[in-house]
């Protein structure tokens, strides 16, 4: 598969065209960002490990009947997924309370939730992804209202199988990020699952396992996604 026209960079992937127009390569960065790329960094392997982590995950809930962009890894850096149209939604799943919920609605960080909640924000870094309803998605025809049924369908069903997957590994899925786009008049999942778009903590001591790591300037980053690799691959 040849890497063509360069088409868009994110703060933490590239974008390039293929030779099949429906297919698109992306290249994951080692680049770190937070609070809306005010804090920056490099931080080596970073992009190694997430598009491994990413192959991971949408090869498992792929097996479990959930559809992806994902088509394979084609490097240690470069993934092969299918084109979609981008619904400029970004759905938050949250199991425990940690994060901007507990600053929003003044709950304790480790709470957990009586029942798994979503929430959704505008996809749109210059405006700071704010919070919407579906007042707002359907006021701005962003998604139409049986495309937000499948959306959230899909993102509990994702939440359903993750959290066993991932309990067995010795891991509590705290909260998660995702992104879905439209593929041959279908809604699908698209961009990435990795401790960058996830909260991730230890299920015996607490210790977080994610991009909080460096959010909150505690160190080890590196070392915490590698240990969730290690887990996912079967290490002990």
């Amino acid at each position: 598969m040849e890497k063509k026209e360069f088409l868009y960079e994110g703060k933490a992937k590239k974008m390039y065209r293929t030779d099949d127009h429906a297919l698109l390569l992306v290249e994951f960065k080692d680049d770190a960002t937070a609070f809306d790329g005010e804090k920056k960094d490099q931080l080596t392997d970073k992009g190694i490990l997430n598009n491994r982590l990413s192959e991971i995950f949408f090869s498992f809930l792929e097996k479990k009947g959930v559809k992806t962009h994902y088509v394979k890894r084609l490097s240690e850096r470069e993934m092969l997924v299918k084109a979609l149209e981008i619904i400029p939604i970004e759905v938050i799943v949250r199991n425990i309370a940690a994060g901007s919920i507990s600053k929003r609605l003044g709950i304790p960080e480790g709470m957990a939730l009586k029942k798994t909640v979503l929430e959704f924000s505008l996809k749109n870094d210059d405006l700071h992804d704010p919070m919407i309803n579906h007042y707002h998605i359907y006021a701005l025809d962003l998604a139409k209202p049986e495309e937000m049924a499948v959306i959230e369908k899909t993102a509990l069903k994702i939440n359903e199988l993750l959290q066993p997957y991932l309990k067995e590994k010795g891991i509590v899925l705290v909260d998660f990020k995702l992104e879905f786009g439209r593929h041959k008049g279908e809604v699908i999942l698209g961009d990435e699952i990795s401790p960058d778009t996830c909260r991730f903590w230890d299920s015996g001591s607490g210790e977080k396992l994610d991009k909080d790591r460096f959010r909150r300037d505690m160190g080890g980053v590196i070392e915490a996604y590698r240990e969730v690799l290690r887990r996912l691959e079967g290490g002990t």
